[in-house]
């Protein structure tokens, strides 16, 4: 049993974070603290002081642990960690968190390669971004690979060593091929600070030195060269009016501002390029224990900037606390100076507000949304509670579907609904193993026993702390099972039920000639339902929902085999390299489609087996 007057006394003077938990030693809210002993107890006393959302927190304490650090940076950096390890249901937790993606440009190598990354690290890379236009950038990208032949391999390319033979790039004019030493570093380079040069906006010298090229081709008479000089060029302004909509290196600035109702808050974040507003995101805070603007703000930019998201040179708020101490942390992750400011007057405060006012839309836009939703689907679900005649509402539906074809590659599927919403971290896959050919009744009793006996079993480690709720998988039941089946289906399931002790309704859903949802089964009844009910539109969408998951997991199956079986004729190809491609690739159309450079920028896919990859299918059109 914990003493909460003993620990409340031992709590110290020191700056830390505290952490806590509830009865089944789940953590519920992590916080940090300048006095650990001071801030802790606040918790425990005055409970007059605390909105209905601290209270509500508080009571499911049941106990507390925590960590002294040297100093209040250091329990920020370390509250910041353990919110992304534990995911605290009371903490502000960013579920839409998006990381844009940047150019990345490795100039931290002899013979620099150019792609896309989601991922800004401290590498000695250049990074251009982020850029909220995903496929611009993919396209900005296949642009200046046309324009500068730049090699794309992964290949550790030193300018003093041992050269290689090059790769088909190199004889379709896709790369100088510095692999085979056919280009020196120099000119390499000279083609790299190009690429620099039209991403920071600076292409006139660029496209100077493409024109005098080929007006001296055209005069030589060389046409063929002058016009592939002439859609460089094309190609080229093409990029620098793109880099007017998506250029985000200078002037970089965000402006945060949020809006409350009294129940739920909406963060509105809008980014700033160079003078342009480039996007914005917006979070719906649902569960966090805080009330206050300036508290809301603080913990926001730690999980907003917390991950790998770009940080900004300056960021702009309405208000907040720890804005020193925020700044030091954004600075050390930056690597460079980031300013936190609450502007008072003119173009700053007047964007803030227009940020809030969009953060109220967007709330209110939520909420109109959250509130249709929910007559719909408690509607339908009182519908279904009289039509099955039962005590209360179902919270959780639970549907089950086998898929095979005549019996190969047969799998059992399970979709969950909660509140008649579909809760797909909640959905299980099935492999049958113990039914041999096209047998939906004993592989629909070989998926149901394996559910229960693993909820059974997580139930007993939950009871002993053996196992945290973050990790359960099936411990939780349904208050409704539904079968894609009818009658037979349906005995199957309360025959497993009965196994294990266990009373829950089960229901058969049923199709009619034209395979659409026509009614359930129920105690050996099938019941109509209304064509135009809320009840019949639930089960439909469920009944829909589980035949798709069901048929997806079964064709994922088959193409995988059938992929392997494929792959297993080209020759160099083991089974690393088949699973890295289909790791990778996913398809037989896909890998035949690849071209030799993607192939080769497979893991464990060197030159030959990349060539042998492409002669079969060559050979077998």
């Amino acid at each position: 049993m914990f003493d909460f007057d003993y620990q409340l006394k031992m709590l110290p003077d020191r700056p830390g974070v505290y952490l806590m938990k509830n009865n089944l030693g789940e953590v519920i809210y992590v916080g940090k603290a300048k006095l650990l002993k001071n801030r802790v107890r606040q918790y425990f006393q005055n409970s007059k002081n605390h909105t209905s959302k601290v209270k509500a927190m508080v009571k499911n304490i049941a106990e507390f642990e925590y960590i002294v650090t040297d100093s209040e940076i250091e329990a920020l950096i370390l509250e910041c960690n353990l919110i992304k390890k534990y995911r605290p249901r009371y903490n502000i937790l960013l579920k839409d968190d998006k990381h844009y993606p940047f150019i990345k440009i490795t100039i931290n190598e002899d013979f620099p390669r150019v792609f896309v990354t989601r991922i800004r690290a401290k590498d000695g890379a250049k990074y251009f971004g982020p850029y909220p236009d995903v496929s611009a950038v993919h396209e900005t990208i296949e642009l200046l690979k046309k324009i500068f032949p730049i090699r794309t391999c992964r290949k550790v390319i030193k300018e003093k060593e041992e050269k290689g033979k090059p790769c088909l790039n190199y004889h379709i004019n896709l790369c100088k091929a510095p692999c085979a030493g056919y280009i020196d570093k120099q000119n390499y380079m000279e083609m790299i600070q190009d690429i620099i040069d039209l991403l920071t906006g600076k292409g006139n010298d660029v496209i100077k030195t493409l024109n005098n090229d080929m007006n001296e081709a055209a005069t030589n008479l060389m046409f063929e060269k002058a016009a592939a000089i002439r859609d460089k060029i094309k190609a080229i302004e093409t990029i620098r009016e793109r880099q007017k909509i998506i250029l985000s290196n200078f002037n970089n600035e965000d402006f945060i501002n949020l809006y409350g109702d009294g129940e739920d808050w909406c963060c509105q974040v809008f980014f700033i390029r160079n003078g342009k507003i480039i996007g914005r995101e917006h979070f719906i805070l649902e569960n966090n224990i805080l009330d206050n603007r300036r508290d809301i703000v603080c913990d926001f930019i730690k999980d907003f900037y917390g991950g790998t998201a770009f940080i900004p040179k300056t960021i702009y708020v309405p208000d907040g606390k720890d804005l020193e101490l925020l700044e030091k942390w954004l600075s050390y992750k930056k690597g460079s100076l980031v300013q936190i400011k609450v502007p008072k007057r003119g173009e700053k405060i007047n964007l803030l507000n227009m940020v809030e006012e969009n953060a109220k839309i967007t709330l209110e836009q939520f909420k109109l949304k959250l509130k249709r939703e929910k007559e719909f689907y408690e509607g339908a679900l009182k519908e279904l509670a009289e039509l099955l005649k039962l005590d209360e509402i179902p919270h959780r539906i639970e549907a089950y579907d086998i898929s095979n074809i005549q019996g190969v590659d047969s799998v059992g599927t399970m979709v969950v609904f909660e509140n008649g919403k579909p809760k797909n971290s909640d959905y299980r896959r099935f492999k049958i193993q113990s039914v041999k050919g096209a047998n939906d009744y004993d592989s629909m009793r070989e998926i149901l026993t394996r559910r229960f006996e693993h909820g059974i079993k997580e139930i007993r480690d939950i009871q002993q702390r053996r196992l945290e709720l973050s990790g359960v998988k099936f411990s939780i039941f349904p208050d409704v099972i539904l079968m894609d089946g009818g009658k037979g289906q349906v005995n199957v399931a309360l025959e497993v039920l009965d196994k294990y002790g266990i009373n829950i309704p089960v229901c058969g859903m049923v199709k009619d000639d034209k395979h659409k949802t026509r009614g359930i089964v129920y105690n050996n009844k099938e019941l109509k339902i209304s064509t135009n009910s809320s009840a019949m539109n639930l089960v439909t969408r469920i009944q829909d929902e589980v035949h798709r998951f069901a048929i997806t997991y079964h064709r994922s199956l088959r193409d995988k085999r059938i992929l392997h079986s494929v792959l297993e004729e080209i020759p160099n190809i083991g089974a690393k390299r088949r699973k890295e491609l289909l790791k990778k690739f996913g398809s037989i159309e896909n890998i035949r489609k690849a071209s030799y450079n993607e192939l080769l920028d497979t893991e464990s896919i060197n030159e030959k087996s990349a060539k042998s990859i492409i002669d079969y299918f060559h050979k077998n059109k």
